[in-house]
């Protein structure tokens, strides 16, 4: 799926699809599973690279996931 100037794709953080620089940032910051991008979501812009759009997509793939996760039986 296209989204403006990025191609999202997978990545380590199995289910999640995140631009390549999200991905890039997320792998230099060391930050490997769900639980830990969980725990810094509402300051993920924070980190070097990351902008408003970046944060945006992420935070809507963690909602994604989690509504998903809320539906499974």
């Amino acid at each position: 799926m296209h989204k403006g100037l990025f191609e999202d794709c997978e990545g380590p953080i199995r289910g999640l699809r995140l631009p390549l620089n999200a991905w890039n940032v997320l792998d230099r910051e060391n930050i490997t599973t769900l639980a830990q991008l969980t725990a810094i979501a509402d300051r993920v812009e924070r980190l070097p690279g990351i902008g408003a759009k970046t944060a945006l997509a992420i935070r809507g793939e963690l909602a994604r996931i989690a509504l998903r996760d809320a539906q499974s039986p």
